[in-house]
């Protein structure tokens, strides 16, 4: 869900690598270089910049293309993540304006210091605000992680007009849920590494080099599995850990902040609205449990992105941005008040 906050460490990956090899995670030769060219294409297109005033301050966005198609606007992960990553899915500006901006209190965005305004309403008011400010009366919603929590309470919570469809991507849509299936993955880990977080977290020493090092293994599976090229524009980016902490909690499988009980799981069925999910094959947002959740949609489809992992938008882009490309074509396609 929050693979924003942070990248596994390399030598994480280094150490695994045994593993990864019986269980076909190796990488394709490809995969930097595609994320390479997804992210350069940021360039081509005419592109603004600029800040817009939402509740507690200012955030930075970035628009690039001006295409005919729907605007498309993405929602990052965290929280307290950043925007940056999204310019892999500049392709899709080609055909429409792809709008991201950093969430208050991380990026380039205003960092106020007052913790009250780290909680959904004022994250829904944020959405509105950005979406007045840059005139996006019809829009495509895209919420990556944390993004996709944010786009689910946004569609059910608010009930917003003027959203055409809306793709949910490797999305948090219940914690329980989501812990529930962390703690499958963890059983999934080599016992020594299950060993050294059970021992660290039943001790309270989570700041241990150990315990990081045991955390990392199960990023290197779930979160990040493919390496990926750095994009120039997230560099001296950063995301905000405070934010992270207060909401969700110390690592991508402990959550002891305020999301700890959130849960929309009962209540999709409400977005009629259009629905792509889209996840990694070995996603910490897993595939079963997504498809759980469209089946009980009464319009929305899944897609899963063979080998990549919770960060298969920039693992694996091409086949990523395909998907969402013809999802969104095809929304447009349909006929007025057509499904």
């Amino acid at each position: 869900m929050l693979s924003s906050r942070r990248t596994p460490r390399l030598t994480a990956v280094v150490a695994i690598a045994a593993t990864c090899a019986t269980v076909a995670c190796a990488p394709k030769a490809d995969t930097v270089a595609d994320s390479t060219a997804a992210a350069a294409v940021a360039d081509t297109f005419p592109s603004q910049e600029g800040m817009i005033d939402v509740p507690g301050g200012k955030v930075w966005y970035r628009r690039i293309g001006n295409g005919p198609g729907v605007p498309l606007l993405a929602l990052h992960g965290g929280p307290g993540g950043t925007s940056c990553r999204f310019e892999v899915l500049a392709p899709l500006a080609n055909e429409r304006p792809v709008i991201f901006y950093d969430q208050l209190g991380s990026g380039r965005s205003e960092h106020p210091t007052d913790t009250a305004l780290w909680n959904f309403p004022r994250f829904l008011q944020e959405v509105d605000a950005v979406r007045r400010a840059l005139k996006l009366d019809r829009v495509h919603l895209l919420g990556h992680s944390w993004g996709g929590a944010l786009a689910a309470e946004y569609m059910i919570a608010a009930k917003p007009t003027g959203v055409q469809s809306v793709v949910f991507s490797s999305p948090l849509i219940s914690t329980p849920r989501w812990i529930a299936d962390a703690d499958s993955l963890r059983e999934q880990l080599p016992e020594s590494i299950q060993q050294v977080l059970d021992d660290n977290e039943k001790a309270g020493t989570l700041n241990s080099a150990a315990y990081a090092a045991a955390t990392d293994s199960f990023y290197a599976r779930h979160v990040q599995r493919l390496p990926t090229a750095p994009i120039a524009r997230c560099a001296g980016v950063t995301s905000n850990d405070t934010i992270y902490r207060q909401m969700w909690g110390p690592t991508e499988f402990l959550s002891n902040g305020s999301l700890k009980a959130w849960t929309r799981s009962a209540d999709m069925d409400e977005i009629t609205t259009p629905s792509l999910f889209i996840a990694g094959e070995f996603d910490e947002a897993r595939p079963t449990t997504l498809e759980e959740f469209r089946r009980t949609m009464p319009d929305a489809q899944l897609v899963v992105i063979p080998g990549g992992a919770h960060a298969a938008m920039r693992e694996k882009p091409v086949e990523y941005v395909a998907a969402v490309r013809a999802f969104l074509s095809a929304v447009e396609r349909r006929p007025a008040g057509g499904r």
